[in-house]
C-alpha cells in the first residue's frame, strides 16, 4: 500500500529497501543481450549488457569461473542467467551473472576461434610459408561471384594499371553452403594451370554469417596446399575470415587487390626513364674519364714521335761509350805506365842488364866462377856478354 503523502513521505532508505525487496522476489532470470565495455580481472568481469534492438543497457558482474574456455569479447550475443540487485547505498542497480551462454555470431564467432587456434597450432599461418606475389603476371587466376563488383573491382583496376595482364576467370558462389565447395574447385583447377602466377579470391563485404564459407576447414587447407600465390580479398577492411590468414597476401579489398597484384605501368615507366637517365650520365662521364686519360697517353713525347725515344737512347748510348772509351783509355795509359815502371825495374835486377853495361859471365865446365882460386892455367872456359858468348883459356892467375 503507497501510504505517502506530502506531510508524511517515505524516506530515501525506505524507497530503496523497496525496490530491493521487489527485485529481490524477482529471482533468477534469463536475459539476452550484447555485451560491451567488457572488462576481465581476476576473480570478476564486468561490463554492460545491452539489448538486441532498443539503446537500454544494464551493469553485469560475472565470476570468471562462469565464462572459463567462452571466447567472451565487445560485441559477443549472449544469454545470461543471475539475479538482480540493487545497491541501496549508490541507488544502483546490478544483474549478477551465474551462467553465460553465447548464441548467434558469438556461438559463431567462438567456433572460429577454436579453429583458429589450431590451424595456428599446426603452421597454416605461418610467415615463413608465406610465398611473395610474382612482380607482373602474364595471367591472373580470379575466384569470384557472376557479374559481382568484386570481379569488376579487381579486373578494371589491375587492367587500368598493367595493360598486358590477362585473367582466369572462375565465378562460384561465394556464400551459402555450396560456396566453399565450389571456391575449392576453381582454386584446383587454376592452381594446376602452369601459366596462372597468382590466384585472387575476391568478393564484397557481408556479415559474419555470409563470409563464413571462406573460413571453412577444408577451404583453408586447400589454399595452403596450392603450389600458386594465392591472394584473399574477402570484404572490406574491418573483415576477417581465416582465409585472410593463410593466404599468401591479405588485400583490404578486391580494389586493394587489383592494385596489389600488378605494377602501375606507369610508376614502372617513370623509374626505367629515370634508370636510361642515370645510366647515360654514368656511361658518359666513363667516356669521358676515359677519353681524359686517352689524351694523357697520347700527349706523352714517345706517342707524339714514335723515334725520339730510339734517338734518346742514342743519345745516351753514345755517351756511355765515350765514357767507356775514356775510362779503358785512362786504364791502359795507367797499366802501360806501370808495366813500364816494373819492365825498368826488371831491368835493373836482370843478368842481361849486367851483361849489357859490359860484365861478362864466366863458367867452367858448365859452373859459375866466382873464385880465380877455381881456375888453373890453361883451363878452358866459357864467357857470356851481353850479345852472345865464346871460349878462352886461363892464361894466368891475378889475386
Amino acid at each position: 500500500m503507497n501510504d505517502s503523502s506530502p506531510t508524511a513521505p517515505w524516506s530515501v532508505k525506505r524507497v530503496s529497501d523497496l525496490i530491493r525487496g521487489y527485485i529481490g522476489r524477482l529471482g533468477a532470470v534469463w536475459v539476452e543481450g550484447q555485451i560491451v565495455e567488457f572488462n576481465r580481472r581476476a576473480t570478476m568481469a564486468f561490463g554492460v549488457l545491452r539489448d538486441i534492438d532498443e539503446n537500454v543497457s544494464i551493469d553485469i558482474s560475472i565470476p570468471t569461473g562462469a565464462i572459463t574456455g567462452l571466447e567472451l569479447r565487445e560485441g559477443a550475443r549472449v544469454v545470461v542467467n543471475g539475479k538482480f540487485e540493487f545497491w541501496t547505498k549508490q541507488g544502483r542497480l546490478s544483474f549478477k551473472v551465474r551462467e553465460v551462454r553465447l548464441t548467434g555470431e558469438g556461438q559463431l564467432l567462438a567456433h572460429l576461434e577454436r579453429l583458429k587456434r589450431r590451424l595456428a597450432a599446426e603452421g597454416l599461418f605461418a610467415s615463413a610459408r608465406k610465398r611473395p606475389l610474382p612482380f607482373a603476371p602474364a595471367l591472373i587466376g580470379l575466384i569470384c561471384g557472376r557479374d559481382s563488383k568484386a570481379e569488376h573491382d579487381v579486373v578494371e583496376v589491375a587492367s587500368r594499371r598493367w595493360p598486358a595482364a590477362r585473367f582466369a576467370i572462375r565465378n562460384t558462389a561465394v556464400q551459402g553452403p555450396m560456396a566453399a565447395g565450389e571456391v575449392m574447385a576453381a582454386l584446383a583447377e587454376l592452381d594446376l594451370d602452369p601459366a596462372v602466377e597468382v590466384i585472387v579470391i575476391a568478393r564484397g563485404g557481408g556479415s559474419l554469417e555470409d563470409l563464413l564459407p571462406f573460413s571453412d576447414e577444408a577451404l583453408i587447407r586447400a589454399v595452403a596446399s596450392a603450389s600458386t600465390p594465392v591472394v584473399s580479398a574477402i570484404g572490406h577492411e574491418p573483415d576477417s575470415p581465416l582465409l585472410d590468414l593463410v593466404a599468401d597476401f591479405r588485400a583490404a579489398t578486391p580494389t586493394d587487390a587489383g592494385k596489389r597484384i600488378v605494377p602501375d605501368g606507369r610508376d614502372e615507366q617513370a623509374l626505367v626513364a629515370d634508370a636510361v637517365v642515370r645510366l647515360s650520365r654514368t656511361i658518359l662521364g666513363r667516356l669521358e674519364r676515359e677519353q681524359e686519360a686517352l689524351n694523357s697517353v697520347r700527349s706523352r713525347p714517345s706517342l707524339k714521335d714514335p723515334t725520339w725515344i730510339i734517338a734518346s737512347r742514342a743519345e745516351e748510348i753514345a755517351a756511355l761509350k765515350q765514357d767507356a772509351g775514356r775510362g779503358i783509355d785512362q786504364r791502359l795509359s795507367a797499366a802501360t805506365a806501370k808495366l813500364a815502371a816494373l819492365t825498368g825495374r826488371l831491368a835493373a835486377l836482370s843478368p842481361q842488364g849486367t851483361l849489357e853495361r859490359g860484365y861478362a859471365i864466366v863458367t867452367k865446365d858448365g859452373a859459375l866462377v866466382t873464385d880465380p882460386s877455381a881456375v888453373a892455367e890453361g883451363d878452358g872456359l866459357r864467357l857470356r856478354v851481353a850479345r852472345g858468348s865464346f871460349g878462352a883459356v886461363a892464361l894466368g892467375l891475378e889475386t
